[in-house]
C-alpha cells in the first residue's frame, strides 16, 4: 500500500511538469505573480503574462531620457550667459559704489597736508636760543640799570644800562628785526607751525565731509591690501565718527592721514581701470542694462 502510494504521487508530480529536486518537492510554477513565492518566480511570471513589454518601456524611457538631456544641453548655454550677466552686473554695481564713494580722494592737496614748510626741530633749538639770549641780554641791561638807581655803581653807567636796555627791547620788536636779521624767531616758528597745521585740519574737514572719507576708501582694501595696515585702524575709527579733523593735532598724524590718501589714490585708480574693463566686456557681449550709460549734458 505505501509503495502503491509513493508511485501515485510521483506520476501526479511528474504530470503536472514540475522539476524535481533531491530532497524535497519541487515547487510549481505559478499561474499569477501574486502567488509566487520568491522574486525569481514573480519576475519570470510577469514576463510571460505582459509578454516581455517592460523592455519596450525601458526603451523608451531611454528615449524620453536622451530627448531631455538633448533639450538642457540646448538652454545650458543661454542659463550660464544669464548666470555672467547677473555676475557681471553685481560687481559693476559694486564699483560704481567704490568710485562714487571715494571720489572725493582725488580733491586731496599735497602740498597742504605735506606741510613741506614745517619748521624743523634744528630751527627751533636755534631760534629759541636766540630768544633765551635776547631775554638774558635784556636781563642785565634792567639790573645795571636798577643798580645805578640804589647808588651801587656810578651813574653813568646806569644811564648805559638803561640805553641797552631800551635798545635790546627793540631789537625785540618784529619790524625792527626783520631790518637787520632775516631769521624767524622762535615765536614766529611756532606760530607758523599752528596755521600750518589749522590749514591742513581745515582740509581734512573738507575731504571727509559728512559722510566720512577714509572709512569709505576702505572697501577698495582688496584692490589695495596696504589700506588693512593696523597703523590706520585709530584713523578708519575716527573717521567713522565723524570727528578725525579735530582728533589730528600734531602734525605726524597729518602724515599719517596723508599716506592713507595716497594709498587709496592708487587703489581707486585700479577700482576705475576694473570698473571700465568691465564695461567694455559688457559692451562687447551686448549687455546693455550691465553697460554704463553716459550721463547728458545740459
Amino acid at each position: 500500500m505505501a509503495e502503491q502510494s509513493a508511485s501515485e504521487k510521483t506520476d501526479d508530480a511528474t504530470s503536472s511538469g514540475a522539476v524535481l529536486r533531491p530532497g524535497r518537492a519541487a515547487d510549481p510554477i505559478p499561474a499569477s505573480p501574486q502567488s509566487a513565492l520568491n522574486a525569481a518566480q514573480r519576475t519570470e511570471a510577469l514576463q510571460t503574462m505582459e509578454g516581455f513589454e517592460p523592455a519596450d518601456e525601458a526603451a523608451e524611457a531611454g528615449q524620453a531620457a536622451s530627448a531631455g538631456q538633448s533639450s538642457g544641453d540646448e538652454s545650458s548655454p543661454q542659463t550660464n550667459g544669464d548666470i555672467e550677466q547677473a555676475l557681471a552686473d553685481s560687481k559693476q554695481r559694486k564699483l560704481r559704489l567704490m568710485l562714487r564713494q571715494c571720489d572725493r580722494v582725488l580733491l586731496m592737496d599735497f602740498e597742504l597736508l605735506a606741510m613741506s614748510d614745517w619748521p624743523d626741530n634744528y630751527q627751533m633749538a636755534a631760534a629759541r636760543r636766540s630768544r633765551d639770549l635776547w631775554v638774558f641780554s635784556a636781563l642785565v641791561a634792567a639790573s645795571i640799570f636798577l643798580s645805578g638807581l640804589t647808588g651801587f655803581i656810578p651813574a653813568w653807567i646806569a644811564g648805559g644800562g638803561f640805553g641797552a636796555f631800551v635798545i635790546i627791547l627793540l631789537l625785540g620788536v618784529p619790524f625792527i628785526r626783520h631790518i637787520y636779521t632775516a631769521k624767524p624767531s622762535y615765536l614766529d616758528l611756532v606760530v607758523k607751525r599752528q596755521r600750518l597745521l589749522k590749514d591742513a585740519r581745515k582740509h581734512i574737514e573738507h575731504l571727509e565731509g559728512k559722510e566720512g572719507l577714509i572709512w569709505q576708501c576702505a572697501r577698495m582694501v582688496e584692490y589695495n591690501p596696504v589700506l588693512r595696515h593696523t597703523r590706520f585702524s585709530d584713523l578708519l575709527r575716527l573717521s567713522e565718527q565723524r570727528g578725525l579733523a579735530r582728533s589730528l593735532t600734531r602734525r605726524e598724524y597729518v602724515r599719517l592721514y596723508l599716506i592713507y590718501l595716497l594709498e587709496a589714490e592708487k587703489a581707486y585708480s585700479r577700482v576705475q581701470q576694473a570698473f571700465f574693463e568691465g564695461n567694455q566686456a559688457a559692451i562687447d557681449n551686448g549687455w546693455q542694462s550691465v553697460a554704463a550709460v553716459p550721463v547728458e549734458r545740459t
